[in-house]
């Protein structure tokens, strides 16, 4: 079957609706969801009962790319800066040191038993070397597995920063198997501008965007997403213009931003919750559209050594030297090493090869998506298990919620205060998002004259006003005190 202008949309929206219902009932059996979307986008493939020919790996690549951008600043929103600072360093150790050992790693031992070059194994390393944010993001949240000791933001954010390194080390190793005759140490000056240009861009791009959502006045609350979204692309685009690693920028951009006061904010993060899940069931369709099953038959014996070496061996080895300088219980170095799952993120990388036109090429191609196949079939659906059998699980009451569940919750409130203001306080004329509110307490309700007001970020505090302010608890109660320059009065009835 051809894809042309007429059927796209109703073969989209049929594979759309497939996936969905998939995924509403895949952890009935115990199958991670992306399996799923991957299986019906092979089904509906050439060699599927769908029949759709698709045969372009830079169709494939662009929405790999787009996608990857949106999983990645969804998980940046989500991510809680007071959860990841007591193990940043292990995160951008894992993030860094774990992923280049595990390319080596793997690179080494491909090129032993293939007929591989040692730079083909090499790429090959570097392409399956990060663990993939759209699979631990959707596992993880899905399952809502409770762990012990800051494990879970640990994973979460090695998966979210470890991307940036394996692009980089994709494009380096690709550069030796087109060049060979240049030296391997020519990639640490560009890995150093990389990483560099690209963190700094992020944040600096990230202030930047903080700022134009918050002063930029639009009519429609639907447009601060919209807004959102054109600066992720921007600063994506932009930062890989100027020579830095983009993927990188846009995931610290958006770390800073979840992390910030912005107007509309709840909205934003709602709608790219939605948007990061579309992303995940396009890519993971897409993929099983490009790939022939066929092709996979011949390289099968090569995969399961290659997939069995790197989660058994490689991935273990990386994590326990990334972690040697930081105080952690072995079962804890055991499960990180097992949470090592490969998702879309290695097959969109394998299509650069592809797309190069290097021989090895589709032999590449085959491997890795046999191997982030394996990995979330193996190691996706036994994360509960394995989490129970090392004691790192929290007991099923006291799981508790992700940050983003946590913020959107319309629960998670449960003091009501109303907070009079005088004609002298200092926040008179101030927005909402410009006070410096405690992120465990919103304001609820504005009492304005005989007229209730639902606020959002932008809305003005003006004399007279009472505010009607939701709190997590009594602490918090110091800190609403002391950004509205007040006290509050009695409980409203």
């Amino acid at each position: 079957m051809n894809i042309t202008i007429e059927n796209i949309l109703l073969i989209g929206s049929v594979l759309l609706f497939l996936s969905i219902l998939a995924g509403k009932t895949s952890y009935k059996f115990g199958v991670p969801t992306l399996v799923l979307f991957l299986m019906i986008g092979i089904l509906a493939g050439s060699e599927g009962i769908g029949g759709i020919e698709f045969d372009d790996p830079k169709i494939a690549q662009f929405i790999g790319v787009v996608s990857l951008n949106f999983i990645l600043f969804s998980g940046g929103l989500d991510t809680n800066w007071s959860s990841i600072k007591p193990i940043l360093w292990q995160g951008i150790s894992l993030s860094t040191v774990g992923v280049l050992l595990t390319a080596v790693c793997l690179g080494l031992f491909a090129w032993q038993i293939t007929d591989f070059t040692i730079y083909e194994g090499l790429l090959l390393g570097a392409i399956v070397s990060s663990t993939d944010a759209a699979a631990v993001f959707s596992i993880l949240r899905s399952k809502n597995l409770g762990l012990k000791s800051n494990l879970r933001p640990t994973l979460e954010l090695e998966s979210g920063s470890n991307d940036p390194m394996a692009y980089f080390l994709t494009i380096a190793f690709l550069g030796l198997v087109l060049q060979p005759e240049q030296s391997v140490w020519m990639v640490v000056p560009l890995f150093l501008q990389q990483i560099i240009i690209g963190a700094v861009a992020g944040l600096l791009l990230g202030k930047l965007t903080k700022l134009i959502i918050n002063k930029i006045l639009l009519d429609f609350e639907g447009l601060y997403p919209v807004l959102a979204i054109a600066m992720m692309f921007f600063v994506f685009s932009f930062t890989d213009f100027i020579g830095g690693n983009g993927f990188l920028a846009v995931y610290l951009c958006a770390v800073y931003l979840g992390n910030q006061d912005l107007i509309h904010k709840k909205a934003i993060m709602k709608m790219f919750d939605g948007l990061a899940w579309l992303m995940q069931i396009v890519l993971f369709l897409t993929l099983g559209l490009l790939v022939y099953p066929s092709n996979i038959l011949p390289v099968l014996g090569i995969g399961v050594l290659i997939s069995a070496f790197l989660i058994f061996v490689a991935r273990p080895l990386s994590v326990f030297v990334a972690l040697l300088p930081f105080k952690m219980k072995m079962r804890r170095r055991w499960y990180i090493s097992w949470v090592g799952l490969r998702g879309a993120v290695p097959i969109v990388f394998a299509t650069y090869p592809l797309i190069a036109g290097i021989d090895k090429a589709s032999m590449i191609f085959n491997i890795v998506f046999f191997v982030s196949l394996s990995s979330v079939l193996i190691q996706g659906t036994t994360l509960s298990l394995f989490a129970k059998w090392l004691h790192v699980a929290l007991p099923e009451k006291v799981k508790p919620k992700s940050p983003v569940d946590l913020f959107l919750a319309d629960d998670a409130k449960s003091i009501i205060r109303e907070f009079s203001i005088a004609h002298s306080n200092p926040i008179i004329n101030k927005r909402i998002v410009d006070l410096d509110f405690p992120k465990k307490a919103i304001i609820a309700m504005i009492k304005r004259g005989d007229k209730f007001i639902t606020p959002n970020g932008a809305t003005t505090i003006e004399p007279e006003d009472t505010l009607i302010v939701l709190s997590e608890d009594e602490n918090t109660l110091e800190a609403i005190n002391k950004s509205l320059h007040t006290t509050y009065a009695s409980t409203p009835a």
